[in-house]
């Protein structure tokens, strides 16, 4: 072969084509392209023509039906009831003894019915979707605050010669007249319980003369409004308000004094945080329950007995039980309520019966701030409502016995 000569590929024999007789090209039709039979068999249902999507031979046809009757009858025992089985289910009936039939008749004719228990109500769950309601996390919030209070308990300052030159009816004084200042600055409530309790902690590690004392309670007002509030008073509105009693000078240094002995330690649990959740806890919640706790914890702060002897969830706790009683809800404690302050009713009763004591003496007290704050309509004149007396026969009735 030489170069010149073209290279035909080699082509190879068509099979659909065929010569006849005559020597003519005669072409076969190729036959269509089909299923491969590659996919997962269809489920075969009983009564329904089987659909094969490829073909097959009649024993794997055999075999498809015969496995589709075999499911199928299995289902149709795991539905149907076992008939021998029934007779002994019914036999095993638990029947009733003379003695409990003869039980719920009794009561059925006294008149008596269990009650179900009083269940525990979510009380965040309108707030779920507000933000700062933290409703993920107060729980643990509320659990951090009652670990501090323990570990930040007061001292019992007038009693172990701490403060020679104090006694309690100073620190009242003193107390009524925070808060009457309080009502005149129209200032934030966070403000009025952080100056108490700035008070109280440095009077229980600081010895203070007694004409210091004023000077102390206004250094810690302006500390406490400084923390909480966005406009706070200036120095020269409290230098007013005290008379000019002491100048400008002496209660900046004073202010060093405290927040040096303290520490800088402000985030501190006062009971009015309790409060707020507590009274959120006591259900149904309203304005008139609102004003009625917060009345009774502010008589409870101007007296040191109650402020010495009761840490503030417990303060927080017991204004909210004697505010129940005075309303005359019912129950006076709830299973929420307890749930979330972890008290129960008889650890509260002594302390309530102090705040009720106070209240039934609030006007004829000379300490009357308090009273005359919540006389006010705009407090729901709270201060009018009865007492609950009941609270206080009750409890002395059961230290008698």
């Amino acid at each position: 072969m030489t170069s010149n000569e073209s290279v035909l590929p080699i082509q190879q024999p068509n099979r659909d084509v065929k010569q006849n007789n005559d020597g003519q090209i005669e072409r076969r039709n190729r036959r269509a392209l089909v299923d491969i039979g590659n996919l997962a068999p269809a489920v075969v249902e009983i009564g329904k023509p089987t659909q094969i999507s490829r073909p097959t031979t009649r024993n794997f046809h055999a075999q498809l039906v015969e496995n589709a009757q075999g499911a199928h009858e299995k289902n149709v025992k795991k539905s149907e009831p076992n008939n021998e089985e029934t007779p002994r289910r019914r036999s095993k009936k638990p029947s009733k003894s003379l003695t409990t039939v003869l039980t719920a008749r009794s009561k059925a004719a006294c008149g008596i019915k269990t009650k179900p228990k009083d269940p525990v109500v979510n009380i965040d769950e309108s707030d779920i979707n507000n933000e700062l309601a933290e409703v993920e996390y107060v729980e643990d919030i509320y659990k951090f605050y009652k670990l501090s209070e323990t570990e930040g308990a007061l001292m019992d300052y007038m009693n172990s010669h701490s403060q020679p030159d104090l006694n309690a009816k100073m620190r009242a004084i003193l107390i009524d007249w925070l808060i009457e200042v309080h009502r005149k600055f129209d200032l934030m409530p966070e403000s009025l319980y952080l100056t108490i309790n700035v008070v109280d902690r440095y009077l229980s590690v600081r010895r203070v003369p007694r004409r210091e004392l004023q000077l102390v309670g206004i250094s810690a007002m302006l500390i406490a409004c400084k923390y909480e509030e966005i406009w706070p008073p200036e120095v020269t509105d409290l230098m007013a308000i005290s008379d000019n009693a002491y100048p400008r000078e002496e209660i900046l240094t004073m202010e060093k004094a405290i927040l040096g002995q303290l520490g800088w330690y402000l985030t501190v649990p006062t009971p009015y945080v309790f409060l707020v959740r507590y009274t959120k806890a006591s259900l149904p919640f309203d304005n008139e329950m609102e004003n009625m706790v917060f009345f009774l914890t502010e008589l409870g702060l101007i007296h040191y007995s109650v402020i010495i002897t009761n840490n503030p969830s417990k303060l927080a706790a017991s204004a909210v039980y004697a505010a129940r009683c005075t309303l005359k809800k019912t129950p006076a404690w709830t299973e929420t309520l307890k749930h979330h302050t972890g008290y129960y009713e008889h650890e509260l009763k002594d302390c309530a019966k102090s705040l009720v004591a106070f209240h039934d003496c609030a006007s004829e007290t000379k300490l009357k701030s308090v009273y005359r704050k919540y006389v006010n309509p705009e407090k729901g004149a709270v201060a009018l409502f009865p007492p609950a007396r009941s609270l206080i026969a009750e409890v002395d009735g059961g230290e008698q016995s």
